[in-house]
């Protein structure tokens, strides 16, 4: 048996590493049936694609208050929280079957808002959660492997929910992300896992703008992971930057709009086979180095798309997948390895918001620009910042600081 596949078994055999996985496949299912069926009931009840896209923007904006909520997960035992905020939005989900006309849509962006904020307290708390729960030397090959489930949910759940709703309409979707979610949360009670007191909090604004401060203080005075975290925003940045252009590149190879869901597909397969094999690459290379060149493959990838070649952009497309979720591995992974217990969830919420808030900017100018410019150009840009991004990662090697050996897990390798 392959050192890959031994790992990944590993993984599967560890009783929690087993149930932490479990518990982000069905919930990730679920969500990611209900991120196309929103869209698609807004565009049916109105005709807008303007108030369509707003449902992803109710799921997003609560990014921007990562480190506040990511408090949340270090001032309550963990376990409880992600059972408790399962619960929660389970329970909401069920209130949307009222949503039959325009003028209720209020509730479903209400709730698709608290959905996205749950979704940060949710997984700062099972970052940290993990972090205790699963053996260190798995914490890689755990985070590829949810990776995969991911990947795989994106590629299987918005057809199920798609048809779900075709066949029952929005309300139906929402009962089926609500089901995943009451799942998981029993998921999450069969955990056994032994918690450290959670540090006493006075509860005022000010001591809670304090604790979150303590997070971003953290990334930034660690010389690991504060490039890593830089350089995961620029990657996302970049690769919204890369995803809005996709429409015009399917274009330039005279193929319909709809054959841009064939080259995720694509894509999606690479996020696959990647995730498992992240776990053996950090051990090899640490978490800089895989992460740098991923980068360096994924702006190979961005640049090559302006080749109007079909095989080309197939190819291109898997590297992306490949490429692009790198970063993000390698990111969580140190970030849980390098972070003291009583910080992670703050710290872990605080490097969501600085690696994945980009991405909506990205998608902004891309989809500005495109109008303005010849997307070769703008791809071309992208694959360049990309390039920069991976050799200012490789230029100079991390040394563990005084934070490292702070918490449970140890120093990472650099």
């Amino acid at each position: 048996m392959t050192t890959t596949a031994w790992t990944a078994v590993r993984v599967v055999r560890d009783r929690n590493a087993g149930l932490c996985l479990t518990a982000v496949v069905i919930s990730g299912f679920g969500t990611s049936a209900l991120w196309l069926a929103s869209g698609v009931w807004v565009k049916d009840l109105t005709g807008s694609d303007g108030l369509a896209a707003l449902c992803l923007l109710a799921m997003w904006a609560p990014t921007l208050a990562g480190p506040l909520l990511g408090t949340l997960a270090d001032r309550t035992h963990r376990r409880p929280l992600l059972i408790g905020t399962s619960l929660l939005v389970a329970g909401l989900l069920l209130t949307l079957g009222g949503v039959d006309a325009p003028d209720r849509l209020w509730l479903l962006y209400a709730v698709l808002f608290v959905y996205g904020a749950a979704g940060v307290v949710h997984d700062a708390a099972e970052s940290a959660l993990i972090a205790t729960a699963v053996d260190r030397s798995l914490l890689g090959d755990f985070n590829g492997l949810r990776t995969t489930a991911n990947e795989g949910m994106k590629l299987l759940a918005p057809l199920a929910g798609a048809a779900l709703y075709t066949a029952y309409g929005g309300a139906a979707v929402a009962c089926l992300d609500a089901a995943t979610f009451l799942l998981a949360a029993v998921v999450y009670a069969l955990l056994r896992v032994r918690e450290d007191r959670p540090r006493p909090s006075a509860g005022g604004r000010r001591e809670r703008t304090v604790q979150a401060v303590e997070g971003a203080r953290h990334l930034r005075s660690h010389p690991l992971l504060r490039p890593l975290v830089l350089a995961g925003g620029a990657t996302m940045l970049c690769a919204g930057w890369s995803g809005a252009l996709v429409y015009a590149v399917v274009e330039d190879l005279g193929r319909s709009p709809a054959y841009a869901g064939v080259l995720y597909a694509v894509q999606g397969a690479g996020s696959v086979a990647v995730g498992l094999l992240s776990g053996p690459a950090l051990r090899r290379f640490g978490p800089r180095r895989f992460a740098a060149w991923g980068i360096a493959l994924l702006s190979v990838a961005v640049a090559l798309r302006a080749v109007p070649d079909v095989a080309l952009a197939w190819v291109c497309s898997a590297a992306i997948g490949v490429g692009l979720p790198a970063v993000l591995i390698a990111t969580l992974t140190a970030v849980q390895r390098e972070t003291p217990a009583p910080l992670l969830g703050r710290v872990t919420a605080t490097a969501d918001t600085v690696v994945l808030s980009p991405n909506v900017l990205g998608l902004a100018a891309g989809a500005a620009l495109v109008e303005l410019l010849d997307h070769r150009l703008l791809l071309a840009a992208a694959g360049a910042a990309l390039a920069v991004t991976a050799a200012l990662l490789l230029r100079r090697p991390a040394r563990p600081g005084p934070t490292a050996t702070a918490g449970p897990s140890g120093p990472a390798t650099p």
